[in-house]
């Protein structure tokens, strides 16, 4: 899946997610172009008509494109005669009977990707409430494409080759290894999450002797964090869970690779080609 489709279906759980929350019965939104100052309208949620699909919406124009702009939400309360926005895309709003819009940037490190819109098709104020709950959709699709986007950047780095005579090669295999298995359970979009976990596979050797050892993927998860120096806090912080589930994990591993000290624990699951 691209990172552009990847960032759709984000956009679409949002829009359902804004609906859900605050009633509004029309959402839809889109990304950014890359390398464009223009956002393109993708999803629709609610809609009677096709009218707004595929619109593109340039940067400072109309509602969505002063909030990629300004890099912050906007509404207005009757679109058609609003003195705050310009009006290039009247036709499409008005053919969808739209009159009451709000627009929230998706914004990532510090540049908007997206725009989620929520709109009424009577004139009337949209309340803090409201914004407020579109503000929280938006910040769910931000942090799921900033997972997404460190997932390709490890995975990009996994898969560079150490420069030839680089000593600190394998550490950093390891390091990356441990990043990747750390990310794949945050990532919601299926095929990206078994891309990760297909590059972690690559990362690690065969098996030096056939150990027949197997850990559940938690326990390996906490051993790969281990095994790239991390402290439990550390790796609790880097998996989501707490201190004493990464003990709880390590004493499991350890037990069924018959290690006494983390330290063991990783070697053997080196020697059991569990590890890279």
């Amino acid at each position: 899946m691209t990172v552009d489709a990847a960032g759709a279906v984000e956009i679409r759980r949002a829009l359902v997610r804004l609906r859900r929350t605050t009633g509004l019965p029309v959402a839809f939104g889109g990304l950014v172009e890359a390398g464009r100052p223009r956002m393109r309208i993708s999803e629709l949620s609610g809609t009677a008509t096709t009218s707004l699909l595929a619109l593109a919406v340039t940067s400072g124009n109309g509602l969505g494109g002063r909030t990629v702009a300004l890099a912050r939400p906007c509404a207005v309360a009757d679109y058609s005669v609003s003195r705050q926005i310009s009006h290039e895309y009247d036709a499409p709003v008005a053919a969808e009977g739209l009159r009451s819009v709000l627009a929230v940037p998706v914004v990532v490190r510090r540049r908007v990707r997206g725009v989620l819109y929520g709109a009424l098709r009577d004139a009337r104020p949209l309340g803090d409430r409201t914004m407020a709950a579109a503000v929280d959709a938006a910040r769910d699709v931000e942090q799921a494409l900033v997972v997404g986007d460190e997932a390709r950047d490890v995975l990009a780095a996994a898969r560079a080759e150490p420069p030839p005579g680089d000593s600190s090669g394998w550490e950093q295999v390891r390091e990356a290894h441990a990043a990747l298995r750390a990310l794949a359970p945050r990532i919601t979009d299926p095929a990206l999450r078994t891309e990760l976990l297909d590059a972690c596979a690559l990362l690690t050797p065969a098996p030096a002797s056939p150990a027949g050892v197997a850990l559940a993927p938690r326990e390996l998860d906490v051993l790969a964090c281990v095994a790239a120096g991390a402290t439990n806090a550390v790796a609790a912080a880097r998996l989501g869970v707490s201190a004493e589930t990464v003990k709880a994990y390590l004493r499991s591993a350890m037990r069924k690779l018959g290690a006494g000290t983390r330290g063991e624990a990783v070697v053997a699951a080196r020697r059991a080609g569990l590890l890279p």
